[in-house]
C-alpha cells in the first residue's frame, strides 16, 4: 500500500502481526495529511487482515510464515528500491513492526526510526542505532518488566518515552486504545522527525 503526497520525504511504515487493518490505514492517511510519502508494505502476504480476536493465530503466524530475519530483509530490499526517490526515509513500527524497525536502524539510507511498543526488541537490545530512535512503551507489558528493558536502553543514545496504557495503546480500532496516549505519541513522532529532517 503506497500513497502520495509527492514529498521529498518517506516514511515506511510497518504493521502490526494482524497485517495492514484499520489502525494502518488510518496512520497511514494521518502521515499523509503531514505531507510525507507513506508506504506500508505487506509482511504477510495475505490479504485479509486478521481480526484482534485471532491474536494468538496471527502472531503464530508471524512467527512461523515471516519472522523477524524475512520481514527485516524485506525491508531492507525496499530500502535499496526507494533510497534514490527520497532525501530523507523513515521507518514507524508498530509491535512486532517495531521491532522490525529497531533491527533497520543499523542500515544505511534510514534517517530516523520510531517503534510503538516494540516488545520484542529486548531480543535485540544489544543493537546500536546509527540513526536517530524514538522508542515508546506503555507502562506495562504482560511478557516482560518494560522498566527493566528501558535501563538498558537508556545506555544507548536513544529517545524512550513511558504512557498510560497497555500494549495497543495508540491504536483507536483496539480495546487498549488510550486517547491521550495516543495523541500525545503522534505529537512527539512528528516533532521528533521535524527535529530530525532538520539536522540531515
Amino acid at each position: 500500500m503506497k500513497r502520495q503526497s509527492n514529498s521529498n520525504s518517506l516514511i515506511l511504515v510497518i504493521h502490526e502481526i494482524y497485517g495492514i487493518n484499520q489502525h494502518m490505514n488510518s496512520f497511514c492517511e494521518s502521515l499523509l495529511k503531514q505531507n510525507f510519502d507513506v508506504f506500508c508494505p505487506n509482511l504477510l502476504e495475505r490479504e485479509t487482515p486478521y481480526e484482534y480476536s485471532q491474536e494468538e493465530v496471527a502472531y503464530r503466524h508471524f512467527m512461523d510464515h515471516v519472522g523477524f530475519a524475512r520481514a527485516l530483509q524485506k525491508i531492507k530490499d525496499l530500502l535499496i528500491d526507494v533510497k534514490d526517490e527520497y532525501e530523507q526515509i523513515y521507518i514507524i513500527g508498530f509491535s512486532v513492526g517495531a521491532t522490525v524497525a529497531w533491527m533497520c536502524s543499523e542500515e544505511d539510507g534510514v534517517d530516523g526510526i520510531v517503534g510503538y511498543y516494540g516488545s520484542r526488541i529486548r531480543d535485540y537490545a544489544d543493537l546500536t542505532p546509527q540513526c536517530p530512535a524514538l522508542l515508546f512503551f506503555p507502562q506495562e507489558e504482560q511478557s516482560f518488566n518494560v522498566d527493566e528493558l528501558l535501563l538498558t536502553l537508556e545506555k544507548k543514545k536513544i529517545e524512550i518515552r513511558k504512557f498510560t496504557g497497555k500494549h495497543g495503546f495508540s491504536d483507536p480500532y483496539s480495546s487498549r486504545y488510550d486517547a491521550k496516549s495516543e495523541q500525545e505519541a503522534f505529537s512527539k513522532t512528528m516533532d521528533f522527525l521535524l527535529r530530525v529532517s532538520q539536522t540531515i
